[in-house]
């Protein structure tokens, strides 16, 4: 075989491995949205991603996600490219999460990732009329055109309302009607929802404030569950490669045994 032809077919191998075919596309769409954790940033202990991927967040060709134009592509790391905009992006929980649902349920079906998280954020950024919101819903809407049905909202956010004392007392009530107003613009007034109650904090003395807010939320169909534990990059405040892949499994847990019927 000539060079050209190694090369051709070498690009033809790689293009067919990262579209998503035509007729696969999912049938259980999830939602990633937050700030920075949930966006990812394992392996980043120095300006630049390790580009070390974890087998827990290997490509799998029923998971997919919906990219910056919105189309199906197999998932792929790092998950937020392009979404979180203006920030260098790492592991995060999604792949991890979708593996270990498929691990567990083999039979689940197409998995669809969202990625909506941006990184710095606090909640009123994401408030009814921001630019966030508006982004969410949209992409949110368009996951839904090939027929899929959204399984759950995944939420992990907070860290960036620990520097003033206004925004940690007012995060609940802020919270709650964030996730009454993504139901309602999406018709489904029960949508699973499961946030991460944070574990790290920009403002340390008022962490506990926002996580009581987190773990005391009282809306039907929302659980909470605790990034507390969790290990750091160097920078204490983003979770490192090892504690993302627990996180995605925790929430692949939550899931199971809450919401899949």
């Amino acid at each position: 075989m000539s060079k050209g032809m190694l090369l051709f077919f070498f690009f033809f191998v790689t293009l067919a491995g990262s579209v998503c075919p035509e007729e696969v596309k999912p049938n259980n769409i999830f939602i990633l949205a937050g700030q920075s954790n949930m966006a990812g940033r394992g392996g980043l202990n120095t300006p630049k991603w390790d580009g070390k991927i974890p087998f827990e967040s290997n490509p799998n060709p029923n998971i997919l996600q919906l990219t910056l134009n919105k189309s199906w592509v197999q998932a792929h790391e790092p998950l937020h490219v392009g979404i979180d905009y203006n920030k260098t992006v790492g592991i995060g929980p999604g792949l991890p999460f979708a593996n270990a649902i498929l691990a567990k349920e083999p039979s689940f079906g197409v998995i669809g990732l969202v990625p909506c998280a941006k990184g710095a954020t606090k909640i009123k950024q994401w408030a009814l009329g921001t630019e966030l919101y508006k982004r969410l819903v949209e992409r949110t809407k368009a996951s839904l055109q090939s027929g899929g049905k959204i399984q759950a909202l995944l939420w992990y956010q907070g860290e960036s309302d620990t520097n003033k004392k206004a925004d940690a007392e007012s995060y609940k009530s802020r919270l709650e009607k964030l996730f009454q107003d993504f139901r309602r613009d999406l018709n489904s007034p029960d949508l699973p929802i499961i946030l991460v109650a944070i574990a790290s904090a920009e403002g340390p003395a008022l962490m506990e404030t926002v996580r009581e807010a987190q773990l005391s939320i009282n809306l039907n169909n929302v659980k909470c569950i605790d990034a507390k534990g969790s290990h750091f990059n160097t920078d204490k405040l983003h979770l490192d490669t090892a504690s993302q892949v627990l996180l995605g499994q925790k929430l692949a847990d939550t899931f199971l045994s809450t919401f899949s019927h």
